[in-house]
């Protein structure tokens, strides 16, 4: 299994998604800005966002979405806070727009992750800042095309739901920093624990889904990515990078965000990096739509 290193000095590397030519986008948290690596060119800025954006996908068009959590990665707070939302950038080097702050009455605390399912909705975790001692309220919502959006859920207690994934049946599954545990929620409404990472308090970050169904899954205090079965069972883990925030396949490859340091400190951090992972194993086909 090849592993790659793409770019480092990174400010908290997050959220990566791939875009139409290949190159990769990923968000720089500390910096307030989406990044953009490219082959033989390194990494530059794509687009300023302001706060602390947390991810960011690929959606119709080649526009980009991003989950704005503020301005707050622990202690750490940016130069230019702005609402918790989730943003659209129209292209390279556009300007980052906020199209929503709330769903349902409900103002978000702080959109982490976002991805777009098989319907062309947008569905995102909103966990608000990390504080084990002190939770906000952990939600999952979805973003029709027209804006308009919904509450999926209220998990409570609170368990920080971190990185989210679509299956191929349309299941929405994520992982809890928390609890440390990979959940779904059928089409349904039927929701189901999946499996609980490995070692004592596993801090559980992104995810994305393989062809066959199975899971990779990035801990921030685990060294690497877990990978289980769709069942839950156990599968591996294969050891990269120091703090692994998120990957996206592409390929037959894995692009994994690190974060480089761990989030505890009100000074930003720019020891984080971007790694390609060889594995020859396809990702589950990405799905895109539009909002507004």
């Amino acid at each position: 299994m090849e592993h790659e290193l793409l770019a480092e000095g990174l400010g908290w590397a997050e959220g990566p998604t791939v875009l139409p030519d290949g190159r990769i986008c990923f968000v720089e948290t500390y910096r307030s800005q989406i990044s953009v690596w490219e082959r033989g060119r390194g990494t530059r800025r794509y687009a300023y966002t302001a706060g602390g954006p947390n991810s960011c996908v690929l959606g119709l068009d080649g526009v980009l979405y991003a989950c704005q959590n503020g301005g707050t990665v622990g202690p750490w707070r940016a130069e230019e806070m702005l609402p918790p939302s989730i943003q659209r950038i129209e292209h390279d080097g556009g300007r980052a727009e906020v199209i929503a702050t709330e769903i349902d009455g409900i103002h978000f605390n702080g959109p982490n992750d976002l991805v777009f399912g098989p319907d062309g909705r947008l569905y995102f975790t909103d966990p608000g800042t990390y504080r084990p001692a002190d939770p906000q309220p952990s939600y999952l919502f979805v973003l029709e095309g027209d804006g308009r959006g919904r509450l999926l859920a209220e998990l409570s207690p609170p368990t920080f739901p971190n990185g989210i994934a679509i299956e191929a049946d349309g299941s929405v599954v994520w992982a809890e920093s928390y609890t440390g545990m990979v959940r779904r929620l059928r089409g349904d409404g039927t929701m189901e624990d999946i499996c609980r990472l490995p070692g004592e308090k596993p801090v559980a970050d992104g995810m994305a889904v393989a062809a066959d169904g199975r899971l990779f899954v990035t801990t921030v205090n685990g060294g690497g990515i877990d990978v289980l079965h769709p069942d839950g069972r156990y599968d591996q883990h294969l050891k990269a990078g120091v703090i692994p925030t998120n990957c996206v396949f592409s390929g037959g490859d894995l692009y994994m965000t690190d974060a480089g340091v761990l989030a505890d400190s009100a000074d930003a951090s720019y020891g984080g990096q971007l790694w390609r992972i060889g594995l020859g194993i396809d990702g589950l086909p990405a799905w895109y739509g539009g909002i507004g």
